[in-house]
């Protein structure tokens, strides 16, 4: 998982799987350059438009908080001690 983590592009995945976090890469760092063929290439993977809108509309709201959290100083995934877990 710490590899996957790291760089999902080295991790052992489907097709299909590196095509939609690919395309979610893509929407995160160059939203105004998503074409056509973007969605195109998820359908070519198997995904309909309801798991599309999925892809990107969780996406969209991961991104969203990244950017709330960056812009309130707030770490979303701070290090828990395990011991401090109920």
């Amino acid at each position: 998982m710490d590899a996957f983590k790291a760089d999902y592009t080295e991790a052992n995945l489907s097709s299909a799987d590196r095509a939609m976090l690919d395309f979610a890469v893509k929407l995160t760092k160059h939203p105004s350059s998503m074409i056509e063929d973007d969605v195109r290439g998820l359908r070519e993977h198997g995904f309909d438009d309801t798991a599309i809108s999925d892809i990107v509309q969780t996406t969209a709201l991961f991104n969203y908080y990244d950017r709330l959290a960056d812009g309130l100083g707030v770490d979303p995934e701070p290090e828990w001690d395990r011991k401090d877990w109920p």
